[in-house]
């Protein structure tokens, strides 16, 4: 039996090297058949590698939050339909390789929204990475100056959900329009994307700024999307002044 846990650790298995230990220290499993104990042991080292693939997936996705679908406030009066976020939450437009635009004020929680669908998405086996705009901007153009452009964009090209968060704050450079293009033409009809903005989609062709390359970036993501559009007050103004009224009472 040592030999046996000894050479299932040799083999990485460790989980199964623990779960045979654990079945030979509880006398009451004896009584199983001996498919039913092997099976167990098979379900916890399948279970620990999924639970550590996740983990993997969570962390390469650089949330910054724990948002989850399951913790979305819809009290907050902000124009948020609970019955679009449920059908988002199946990711089944993930695998359609369709967008998700989110735009609204700043504070009302665009970005809690995007990183709940990237941490779902996470959990049901898709990549996802989420971005800030600017510094998705900024790392193309150091990978444009020492050569790596391509393999940067590649890289972008396998996840399967990237989330571009804070798009379009300031009106985009010729180069910002020729990277996000190249990111847009890469994912269009094979992968998914989220994009949040302050700005409504309405205004995005002036906040793009060339009239071609609008309309060429616009084609690849609005006519592929569905759109969340939130308005409201700030949440952290609220909350701030329920805390001060809290404090005050």
């Amino acid at each position: 039996m040592h030999q046996t846990i000894e050479k299932l650790s040799q083999m990485k298995l460790y989980t199964m090297a623990t779960a045979f230990k654990d079945q030979l220290e509880r006398p009451s499993l004896s009584s199983l058949s001996f498919e039913d104990r092997f099976a167990m042991i098979v379900d916890r080292e399948c279970a620990s590698r999924e639970e550590r693939k996740l983990t993997k997936r969570l962390r390469s996705a650089r949330l910054k939050t724990n948002a989850t679908i399951e913790d979305i406030d819809y009290q907050h009066p902000r124009g948020l339909d609970k019955s679009v976020i449920r059908s988002l939450a199946s990711c089944q437009w993930i695998s359609s390789h369709q967008n998700v635009i989110i735009t609204g004020p700043t504070g009302v929680g665009k970005t809690y929204i995007a990183e709940a669908f990237a941490n779902k998405a996470c959990r049901e086996g898709y990549t996802s990475v989420k971005y800030r705009a600017t510094r998705l901007f900024g790392e193309l153009e150091i990978a444009k100056a020492d050569g790596s452009y391509f393999k940067a964009l590649s890289s972008l090209a396998k996840i399967d959900l990237l989330v571009i968060d804070d798009w379009a704050v300031d009106p985009l450079t010729e180069d910002e329009r020729g990277h996000f293009l190249e990111v847009m033409e890469d994912r269009y009809g094979l992968k998914a994307t989220i994009i949040t903005s302050q700005y409504p989609v309405a205004k995005w062709h002036d906040r793009i700024g060339e009239p071609t390359m609008a309309d060429a970036i616009l084609d690849r993501i609005v006519h592929n999307s569905h759109k969340i559009s939130l308005k409201g007050e700030s949440l952290r103004k609220t909350k701030t002044n329920l805390t001060k009224g809290e404090h005050s009472s």
